[in-house]
């Protein structure tokens, strides 16, 4: 955890404010905290909590935090309940119980005394992806039902509209405060990275010119200081691989060559093997196209794709979708960003889309050689 959070002050202010109820006995308001990936969600709140139980001890506040995109932790509402029982220190079996035993079980075991939980949900629209709203339903009805326990949600997404999503009952009972994280500009995030060099997390022997390149570079991605951050470090790693002493604007094109390479690769290696199947026939197709066209200029159509995709099938023992399904799957594909799908008119026709790659050569060649390796050919 660094010493302090530059750029986030008024942030880390107001959650500050919204908890400080729970210093005095009464219980905090839900919060809901919005902002891109790499805006210092994460690490606000982190603060925040530090803080909250360093002066509390002896208060009665217990803080727990969980990060809704581990697999094994939130994928289902039993393994999310599971996860929490075991944060205040009941455990359960993986499996085996009616979820409404686990949450009773939770419910009487933090109201055996005065106490307020304030619990951190990670990615909270992840979670409500893989198991719904019901788990935020039963979290806001059972303080009407404890007696001397409370506890405060705090929510956190990079989804702007995700509580307008939830079931009305729930957001009128949620009670909530809100607090948006704005992208964060170049200036700012090379005062993150100085900060970070000089505290010894990253090397102290980076030039200022190349600490403003990781910047600017970082602030065109959506101002993400986890991105200028992680340049820094793989430029580090690359220019020692190569037996640099400096590192130079070279090591950080390397850098982003890279990050870009294994961000592409793990997403897609971490998709169901249907999309994968999806993927594998757009580059399959590509291929094809290629000897006619460059390959930046490659415009695939969806059925086109299909037809490609159900030979892939066949040879890989996979079961064949609809193309209806198939081409949820392409628009799920445009929204990870390793494709774009524009919908085009053929007239009588009717309406399909355009899809191209999204991806550059070299990293096309990975996701190539990692797809035959999950599918085969």
């Amino acid at each position: 955890m660094p010493s302090k959070i530059p750029h986030r002050e008024e942030e880390i202010k107001s959650i500050s404010n919204i908890l400080a109820p729970a210093l005095r006995g009464y219980q905090p308001s839900n919060l809901f905290i919005y902002g891109t990936v790499g805006t210092g969600k994460t690490i606000s709140i982190r603060y925040v909590l530090s803080q909250l139980e360093e002066i509390s001890k002896g208060r009665g506040i217990r803080t727990v935090y969980i990060n809704c995109k581990m697999k094994k932790v939130s994928d289902t509402e039993y393994r999310l309940l599971a996860q929490l029982l075991k944060e205040i220190g009941e455990f359960v079996p993986e499996t085996g119980l009616p979820t409404h035993l686990l949450y009773r079980r939770f419910f009487e075991k933090i109201d055996e005394k005065k106490q307020t939980i304030i619990l951190v949900l990670d990615e909270i629209d992840s979670l409500y992806k893989k198991i719904g709203d019901d788990f935020l339903y039963n979290l806001t009805r059972v303080n009407g039902e404890m007696k001397n326990a409370t506890i405060t949600l705090v929510g956190i997404t990079n989804d702007l509209s995700f509580r307008d999503n939830l079931d009305a009952r729930i957001k009128s009972s949620l009670s909530d405060e809100e607090i948006i994280f704005k992208p964060y500009d170049a200036l700012q995030l090379k005062d993150i990275l100085a900060q970070r060099v000089s505290e010894g997390v990253i090397e102290d022997t980076i030039s200022e010119e190349i600490i403003s390149m990781c910047a600017a570079m970082a602030a065109q991605e959506h101002g993400d200081a986890r991105r200028a951050i992680d340049l820094l470090r793989v430029a580090g790693e690359v220019a020692e691989r190569l037996g640099d002493s400096q590192i130079t604007y070279k090591h950080v094109e390397l850098a982003e060559e890279k990050i870009d390479m294994d961000r592409v690769t793990e997403t897609i290696k971490l998709q169901p093997k249907q999309s994968q199947a999806v993927m594998y026939s757009i580059i399959k197709l590509q291929e094809k196209y290629g000897s006619q066209k460059k390959w930046a200029d490659t415009r695939m159509l969806t059925g086109d794709i299909y037809e490609m995709y159900k030979e892939v099938c066949a040879r890989n023992n996979l079961k064949t979708l609809t193309q209806r399904r198939v081409s949820d799957l392409i628009g799920e594909l445009d929204m990870l960003g390793v494709i774009t799908a524009k919908v085009i008119s053929k007239g009588r026709y009717g309406r399909t889309r355009e899809v191209v790659l999204a991806i550059n050569d070299t990293i096309l060649q990975r996701v190539n050689s990692m797809l035959v390796e999950r599918l085969g050919n």
